[in-house]
């Protein structure tokens, strides 16, 4: 059991103070209606938030409400609000199902930056035909 916690201390960002937003606490992210957090957000995620949330997204945030803490969505452009940390969402990235835990950091942002659809490109060695100064592969 203690490795377990240890495991899930070491994912968590060391800080060396209570993480705020914007000046201010979690605890008073989570009493803000929705209409005061959307003063807080950046323009693009208010507009959205104002604009009001889909049906799909409802659903997401009444998953959340009822105390879900799995929770497999494809909606890629849900905003991650204040009341979503500590929930672990499975967001899929056209292939699979990436499960990404939500940590304060994460406030504001979109659900879909956590779960990347591009592999990073990893190039192989020269093959025949290649020139011969792209044949050199170094030993160390």
């Amino acid at each position: 059991m203690a490795s377990k916690q240890s495991k899930q201390a070491s994912r968590l960002p060391k800080r060396k103070e209570e993480f705020t937003y914007r000046g201010f606490s979690i605890a008073d992210l989570k009493k803000m209606d929705l209409n005061q957090l959307a003063a807080l957000l950046p323009s693009r995620q208010r507009r959205k938030v104002m604009r009001g949330f889909t049906e799909e997204e409802q659903k997401i945030i009444d998953a959340v409400r009822a105390g879900e803490k799995k929770i497999r969505t494809h909606l890629r452009g849900m905003i991650i609000l204040p009341e979503m940390i500590g929930v672990t969402l499975e967001i899929h990235n056209g292939k699979e199902w990436k499960p990404v835990e939500v940590i304060p950091e994460m406030i504001g942002h979109y659900i879909g930056e956590f779960a990347m659809t591009r592999k990073p490109v990893t190039h192989g060695s020269a093959g025949i035909g290649a020139t011969r100064g792209s044949k050199y592969v170094p030993l160390k």
